[in-house]
C-alpha cells in the first residue's frame, strides 16, 4: 500500500527553505527535535506552500504562504494554527500542531509545523495508482457527508473559537468581498463573471442565520484536503488546509464544495482540472450530496441554488487570485497560467445554472 501514500517530492526551484536558518528556530523552540533536517516538497495544491520536513525519525508538515501573495486574509498562518490548537483533543480529524513561528526573518514568511498524518490523497479526476469502482465512490461520498455535518457541528464555543469569525451579517460580508477580490485581481474582461457578481448581490437568501446556526466551517472542504486510509479508501483520517476557515454559515461551506463537485456533463475544462474524482460512477451527484447532507443535518436547503452559485464565484475568484500572481511574474508555476480558463468555465458554469434553476 506504500504506493498510495501521498509522497512528497524535491523542492520546486523558487521556493526552496533556508534550512540552516529553520534548524536554529526549531532548536530554540523545540529543543527536543534537535537532529539533522531534510526537506522535501508536496507537489500540489495551489495556494500555501506545504512541505515535509523530516527530523531523525520524525516527520512534520511545514505550511507557509505562496511567494508574491498579497491576499493576508487567505493566507494567515497564525488562523490555521489557532483552529488546530482550539480543535486538538476536540475532533480527532486534524493534524496536531507542533509549533508556529510569526517571525518573517527565518524562512521569509510566517509558518507552522503539523504532526504528518499519513495516508492517501485523491487528485485530479482518475488519481494514478487507485481502482475506484463504484462501491468505494459510494462509501467515500457517505463518509464526506458525515464528515462535513460532524464538523459542522462541532461546539465551536466550547472549543475556544469564540470570536474566531464573525457570523452576525456573513453572507453579506462574504458576497462583498468576494466581488471586491475580483476587482483587485482582474485581467481579463469576463463579462460573466461581472454578471454573477450582480446576481449574487440582489439574490442573497433572508434566513436569518440565527434560525440555521451559525457553525465552524472549513470553506475549502473536498476531496484533495482529505488524508484517507490507503487500505480503505472510504475512510477519512484527517481534514487539512483550516487556511479558510472561520464561523459562519454552514450553507457557504456546503456552497464552496459543490463548486468543486465536478459532474461527468459539466465544461471539459472543469473535468480536466478537477481537483477529485467526482464524475467517477458511484460517487454521489450534487443534488445527492445536499440531500444526504440535509437528512443527516436536518437544515433546510431550499435556497442551495444562492449557494452553488456563490461557490462557482468564489472558486473563480480564488483562480483568479492565483492567475493574477502569474501574470504579475510573482510565480512561473506553469500549472497557474491555465486558470483563467477555469475562470471563464467557473463563471459560465454559474450562468448555467441560474438559467436552469438547478444545481
Amino acid at each position: 500500500m506504500s504506493d498510495r501514500i501521498d509522497t512528497p517530492t524535491d523542492v520546486r526551484e523558487g521556493e526552496e527553505l533556508d534550512v540552516d536558518c529553520l534548524g536554529v528556530w526549531l532548536r530554540e523552540d523545540r529543543p527536543d527535535l534537535a537532529g539533522e533536517i531534510e526537506v522535501l516538497q508536496f507537489p500540489a495544491g495551489h495556494s500555501n506552500l506545504t512541505y515535509l520536513i523530516r527530523v531523525g525519525d520524525r516527520e512534520f508538515v511545514l505550511r507557509r504562504p505562496p511567494h508574491g501573495a498579497h491576499v493576508e486574509s487567505g493566507h494567515d498562518m497564525s488562523r490555521e494554527w489557532r483552529v488546530l490548537k482550539a480543535l486538538e483533543g476536540t475532533y480527532d480529524r486534524v493534524p496536531s500542531p507542533v509549533a508556529f513561528c510569526d517571525e518573517e526573518d527565518v524562512i521569509g514568511a510566517p509558518f507552522y509545523l503539523m504532526e504528518r498524518v499519513e495516508g492517501a490523497v485523491l487528485r485530479g479526476a482518475d488519481p494514478e495508482g487507485f481502482e475506484l469502482d463504484a462501491a468505494t465512490m459510494e462509501g467515500l461520498s457517505e463518509s464526506f457527508v458525515e464528515e462535513f455535518a460532524t464538523l459542522h457541528g462541532i461546539d465551536w464555543k466550547e472549543a475556544g473559537l469564540e470570536g474566531f469569525g464573525n457570523p452576525e451579517g456573513y453572507v453579506d460580508r462574504q458576497v462583498v468581498g468576494w466581488i471586491d477580490r475580483y476587482a483587485k485581481s482582474r485581467t481579463d474582461e469576463i463579462e460573466q463573471m461581472e454578471e454573477v457578481g450582480d446576481w449574487l448581490k440582489t439574490n442573497r437568501p433572508e434566513t436569518d442565520l440565527d434560525q440555521r446556526g451559525a457553525s465552524l466551517i472549513h470553506n475549502d472542504f473536498k476531496y484533495d484536503n482529505l488524508v484517507l486510509d490507503p487500505e480503505d479508501l472510504s475512510q477519512i483520517r484527517a481534514i487539512l488546509d483550516w487556511e479558510m476557515a472561520t464561523v459562519g454559515d454552514p450553507l457557504m461551506d456546503l456552497g464552496t464544495t459543490l463548486a468543486y463537485w465536478v459532474e461527468d456533463d459539466d465544461p471539459d475544462v472543469l473535468l480536466t482540472m478537477q481537483f477529485g474524482p467526482t464524475a467517477k460512477p458511484g460517487n454521489f451527484t450534487r443534488r445527492e450530496l445536499v440531500d444526504a447532507y440535509a437528512e443527516r443535518t436536518g437544515r433546510d436547503v431550499s435556497d442551495m441554488l444562492f449557494y452553488y452559485v456563490y461557490g462557482l464565484y468564489k472558486v473563480a475568484v480564488i483562480g483568479q487570485q492565483i492567475y493574477y500572481r502569474f501574470d504579475q511574474g510573482h510565480t512561473d508555476d506553469p500549472r497557474f497560467a491555465a486558470l483563467i480558463h477555469a475562470v471563464r468555465a467557473l463563471a459560465s458554469t454559474a450562468v448555467r445554472a441560474l438559467e436552469r434553476d438547478s444545481i
